[in-house]
This record gives C-alpha cells, structure tokens and sequence, in this order.
C-alpha cells in the first residue's frame, strides 16, 4: 500500500460564509489562487454556477519544467456553505482527496483545507515527495493562502 500523506490548512477570512462559498464553489477561480508558474488551465466548460457533486473538471497544470500535465477531478461531496470535497480521477497522484469546509467564527469564515494524497511508483514517489512534492504542494498553498486574504481584505 502507498503512503498516505495529509496536509492541513487554515485560514480566516474577513467574509461571510455566503460570499466564500461563491468564491470557492466556481472553478472559474481556481486560475486566480494558482501561481502563474503552473500555468493552469481549466479545460472544461466553465460556467459561473456553483459545483454541484458529480461534476468533472478537467485541466491542464505544468508543475515541473513546464512539463504540461493533465488532470481529472470529480466534485465527489457538497453540502452548501459547508463543505465540498474534489478527488482525482486522473493525474499525478496515486490518491488525492482534497476537502474544503467552512465555517462561520467571530471575524468572519474559517476555511480549512484537508488534502489526503499519494504518489505512485513506490520507493520513487516516496523520494520524489521528500526531494520536492511535499515542498511544492506547501508553496502553493502558501501562495493561495496569500492571495484569499487579498480577495477578502
């Protein structure tokens, strides 16, 4: 069996539940909180209608030498102004399980991220997570970290 790794964010944001949910149910935003770097790219249709569960995005990244890397996830999980949750149906990832929940605190919304993830090819995935996955992964959530608080100063 694969490693399991868990990565855990959280954020509070000078917002509402009602607004946050706006932002964060549309794909079209995902290209904003996503460093320029991985030139994402939603490959899907786009609509500006909340996610509803069942629904697939596809996309293209490019998160290694500007090697282009295609990725399927499926809208697994909904629960409006709560949660949702994205897993992967293809890429990069033996496993990715990313969940988003949110929850209204005095100052505004607490966001948390809860990413489950795996890498494929055993002892070489376990290495290319310790040399710069795991690395990688934090930065873009550090960079999206930063650009949500700029979204709701």
């Amino acid at each position: 069996m694969a490693k399991i790794y868990l990565l855990r964010y959280e954020q509070v944001l000078n917002t509402s539940i009602p607004e946050a949910w706006t932002f964060f149910s549309r794909a079209n935003n995902l290209e904003k909180i996503t460093p320029s770097y991985m030139r994402f790219d939603i490959t899907s249709p786009v609509t500006d209608k909340p996610i509803y569960a069942g629904e697939i995005i596809t996309y293209v990244i490019h998160p290694v030498l500007g090697i282009p890397l295609r990725w399927m996830t499926e809208i697994t999980h909904v629960k409006e102004g709560e949660y949702f949750v994205d897993e992967q149906r293809e890429g990069p990832y033996g496993l990715w399980h990313h969940q988003h929940h949110f929850e209204a605190v005095e100052g505004g919304v607490k966001m948390t991220d809860i990413v489950h993830y795996s890498l494929p090819l055993g002892i070489l995935g376990r290495l290319a997570h310790a040399l710069f996955v795991r690395r990688q992964l934090e930065g873009i959530f550090a960079y999206r970290k930063q650009r949500v608080q700029e979204f709701f100063a």
